[in-house]
């Protein structure tokens, strides 16, 4: 029995959210209340170790919206949770200037993909998911492209889409067109192709970073956006972007509250400790119908060897503070 893809879309705030739903003809979506459903096609069976093609469309596991695949590629994944770490904060922060928290790391490597979001979907925890391409090199100039996100292999739910339900991105016609073989709805451009070729060194998240502290997931994919050099000041700054995601998998409900950064140029052995209210102007709320949040942002420094670590403060319902840990990532510049 084939089974139908539905589309929740939850009334949350000021927005519709979206999460999962199947149908199988065993199920009904009685006492739904404030959503809608969208039935946007037939689940197809995950794929355990084959990479997806591009053009498939899929559900994202975690954030609930539809997307479609543009390319995959492997990233190195390094998993903090597997080596002990000091529970005193100052001797952490003296493992990672020293590089001994790197050294004792080695990496897995999983597939990745780069993927359009529906335009429909994207809601405040999804809004700030942004690639900057181009260098800063030269002179260039840097623009982004809203709704594009990198995402796990096992975060992917493929389905079939309805020939009118297909995803709903401003480059979505640049990069397909509608199938007329009827084997599948629809087929890739050459241009994807050429695209992914010219700007394949700011979309392939090559070091992949994760930590768990009391049940709070955090990943961290940074990478090399290029320099800036200033002629009038002789002045070179190097910048990075960086992309966080955290996931609550404790079941209770947590509030991020503040941030602790800090950044550390190897080169001339100086720290620098960047604190603040929440991230990039929120204080996301990870719950269980919610779980996840996924912003990103950007640093700059002087040299490029650098790193970059810290902690962000959590609060529970009952008022508690703890404080979780941003596994340490290099700055290095890569391309």
């Amino acid at each position: 029995m084939a089974t139908t893809c539905l589309l929740h879309r939850h009334w949350v705030g000021k927005q519709w959210v979206p999460a999962l739903g199947c149908w199988n003809g065993l199920s009904s979506s009685r006492g739904i209340s404030s959503s809608r459903l969208i039935e946007i096609g037939c689940m197809n069976k995950p794929k355990l170790y084959e990479s997806y093609s591009s053009g498939q469309h899929f559900l994202h596991r975690v954030f609930g919206y539809r997307g479609v695949i543009l390319f995959h590629w492997v990233s190195r994944v390094y998993d903090h949770d597997r080596h002990q770490k000091p529970s005193n904060v100052g001797k952490w922060d003296e493992d990672c200037m020293s590089g001994e928290v790197m050294k004792e790391l080695k990496p897995e490597h999983q597939t990745f993909y780069q993927v359009l979001i529906d335009q429909r979907d994207i809601s405040q925890r999804t809004s700030r998911n942004a690639v900057t391409l181009s260098s800063v090199s030269n002179k260039k100039k840097l623009y982004c492209i809203p709704g594009l996100d990198y995402v796990n292999h096992e975060d992917i739910l493929p389905y079939t889409p309805s020939p009118n339900a297909l995803v709903q991105h401003k480059l979505f016609q640049t990069f397909f067109s509608p199938s007329t073989d009827g084997n599948s709805p629809i087929i890739t451009k050459d241009f994807l192709s050429s695209w992914h070729q010219k700007h394949i060194c700011w979309l392939e998240r090559i070091e992949i970073h994760r930590e768990t502290t009391f049940n709070i997931r955090i990943t961290v994919m940074p990478f090399y956006m290029g320099a800036k050099v200033q002629d009038e000041i002789l002045s070179t700054e190097y910048w990075w972007q960086y992309c966080i995601r955290l996931e609550n998998i404790s079941g209770s409900t947590v509030q991020l509250r503040k941030r602790h950064w800090r950044i550390y140029n190897r080169t001339e052995s100086l720290l620098e400790t960047v604190k603040g209210e929440g991230v990039v102007g929120q204080q996301p709320i990870l719950s269980i119908r919610q779980p996840a949040y996924q912003y990103n942002s950007h640093v700059s420094l002087k040299q490029t060897n650098g790193l970059m670590w810290g902690t962000f403060q959590m609060e529970r319902e009952d008022g508690f503070l703890f404080d979780i840990r941003i596994p340490p990532f290099s700055l290095e510049e890569t391309l």
